[in-house]
């Protein structure tokens, strides 16, 4: 989309007061059981859904979290339900409202005037490159990209090897070192000569989602499309939210896994039965897991250590439940799920990358040790 397309768009195009919440989700849901599971297969290979991204940015998917408070529940709802049916979706659709939720949280007025309504309506589509940043602030990487100071904004260099939710006229968020001050949190648009997209190698899952190298060679960003000139600070506000809004592919993952295992209740439920997890059994498990991700979401800028510390074992809770409920969907299945076809062996894969996406697994259980106790 042209940056004049883009600022053609004002806060009020969003509606957000308008937005009905039960009406937004009961279309998500609908379009994720027609047209996304038409779909699921052909963007598991490879098939990015762009046309299926628009229909859910039409249907309120990624403006959920603007009402009055910023309260995430619907917009996780939004994306478990899509998640349901594709796990690569609802990563989409967390890249799309990840970056809706940096605009949200930004405190630069011109950059909110012209990219959030744009955003949030899916005009722009786009991602996060935060899973280098989130490395870097625990010491387990350095900040790949870098910048430098100059008139009206900064030149930034570098590369990033993976970036989701990208296509040439996205955009996403990204936080560059900054040569004698502070890391810097900034837009940047891929439609910039100065940015090329490389394609991946072949992913175990999650080809489908528009995931690339990312080569900045000399981009100019202007002051109008930086997030944050100080990011450490911004980057501690808007983090309960980046995390917990990853929890709606969890859930809805989970739900299609009891799903599956309920399928199979009958032949051959008498030999299921001897299972350790049973459907029963899962099915309270993420009814608990549900529960204290809503508690959450009520307060995304609660600065307490508790609150945090809750957050984080959340999600870790979340990417480890997921591993357990596609492994046992599959253990219900039996070679009915371990045949290519089957969306059993889809949701195995998935699994795996709710566990191992920034913030994976060991990352969040380096976070815990290291908070108090």
């Amino acid at each position: 989309m042209s940056l004049t397309a883009v600022t053609a768009l004002s806060p009020h195009d969003l509606s957000a007061s308008e937005l009905d919440p039960g009406a937004a989700l009961a279309e998500i849901g609908k379009i994720a059981v027609t047209d996304l599971s038409a779909w699921a297969r052909a963007i598991d290979e490879g098939t990015y859904p762009a046309t299926l991204l628009h229909r859910f940015a039409d249907s309120g998917a990624f403006r959920l979290h603007l009402a009055e408070g910023h309260q995430l529940g619907a917009a996780i709802e939004g994306m478990s339900r899509i998640s349901e049916v594709c796990t690569s979706s609802a990563f989409m659709a967390w890249c799309q409202n990840t970056l809706v939720w940096y605009l949200i949280n930004s405190e630069n007025t011109v950059a909110k005037s012209k990219y959030l309504a744009a955003a949030a309506t899916g005009h722009v589509l786009g991602g996060t490159a935060l899973s280098n940043p989130m490395k870097s602030f625990f010491g387990i990487e350095t900040l790949k990209l870098k910048g430098t100071r100059v008139d009206g904004g900064y030149k930034v260099k570098g590369i990033l090897p993976w970036v989701s939710n990208l296509g040439p006229d996205h955009f996403f968020g990204a936080i560059f070192a900054l040569e004698g001050g502070e890391p810097v949190m900034a837009l940047i648009d891929c439609a910039d000569p100065a940015v090329t997209l490389k394609p991946c190698e072949p992913f175990l899952s999650m080809d489908g989602t528009g995931t690339y190298g990312v080569q900045v060679r000399d981009l100019f960003v202007p002051d109008d499309m930086v997030l944050a000139h100080e990011a450490m600070p911004f980057v501690k506000k808007m983090r309960a939210g980046f995390i917990l809004l990853q929890a709606g592919m969890a859930i809805g993952l989970i739900r299609d896994c009891i799903a599956m295992m309920r399928e199979v209740e009958g032949p051959p439920g008498h030999v299921n039965r001897f299972l350790d997890v049973q459907p029963d059994a899962m099915a309270e498990t993420l009814a608990a897991m549900e529960a204290e991700v809503n508690a959450l979401a009520q307060t995304p800028f609660d600065a307490s250590p508790d609150y945090w510390r809750r957050v984080v074992a959340a999600r870790l809770l979340a990417g480890e439940k997921s591993v357990e409920a596609a492994h046992n969907a599959m253990l219900h299945c039996g070679a009915r799920g371990y045949v290519r076809a089957s969306r059993c062996q889809r949701r195995l894969r998935e699994a795996y990358f709710v566990a191992i996406v920034t913030p994976a697994t060991k990352q969040l259980k380096l976070m815990l040790d290291q908070m108090p106790a």
